[in-house]
């Protein structure tokens, strides 16, 4: 039987923690606009900040449709939903307002600190910082979710970008459609990207 909680601590922390795999879901104010969800992965670039406060690095390689569903002026809405593949059958939901921080933002160095080095080691793709002010947290049973074994962590993102500078990464950023907008045209990443603060390279 699901249950709601008042923060994020405790056992329902260490479960956000452990997992190797969320979804995060968002959608633009319009009716008829694309709903957006994206799966996210990468151990350590997710992190439980407080008790009602998580972040995650957006980093580049796709579309810009989050960010631009948390740009938009009066949406913010964002979910995040965990499940477990394996253990207890456990499905963990964050419903909130969200904030794309871009580099530009004079908080940017100091979120960045906060992930493990070696989980950003390809910070030239960090393309924002997704702050997600929890509204509502819940878990509800996973008894329909499939028993599944983790097996590793995919490096093909982070070697791909490594390889990357900050000029090359500009140039991929702005080959790419929907980018600069999103779907529905909502203003997403601003192009070319600010640098990243000296104190992040």
């Amino acid at each position: 039987m699901g249950k709601t909680y008042d923060r994020i601590d405790g056992r329902l922390r260490a479960f956000i923690e452990e997992q190797p795999l969320y979804f995060v879901a968002t959608a633009p104010l319009s009716g008829d606009g694309h709903v957006n969800l994206s799966p996210k992965g990468r151990r350590g670039t997710l992190v439980v900040l407080d008790e009602l406060t998580l972040a995650y690095v957006d980093f580049g390689g796709s579309s810009a449709e989050t960010v631009a569903h948390l740009r938009e002026p009066g949406n913010g809405r964002i979910t995040l939903m965990w499940t477990s593949f394996s253990g207890p059958p456990t499905v963990v939901r964050v419903h909130g307002d969200g904030e794309a921080v871009l580099r530009d933002d004079p908080r940017w160095a100091e979120l960045f600190a906060r992930f493990p080095e070696e989980a950003v080691r390809d910070q030239i793709s960090a393309r924002a910082i997704v702050l997600v002010h929890a509204r509502r947290v819940s878990d509800s049973c996973g008894f329909a979710v499939p028993v599944m074994e983790y097996r590793e962590e995919r490096s093909l993102h982070a070697d791909f970008f490594n390889r990357k500078t900050e000029e090359e990464f500009n140039t991929y950023c702005e080959g790419k459609e929907h980018i600069a907008t999103s779907l529905d045209g909502l203003p997403a990443l601003p192009l070319p990207l600010p640098p990243l603060p000296r104190s992040a390279q």
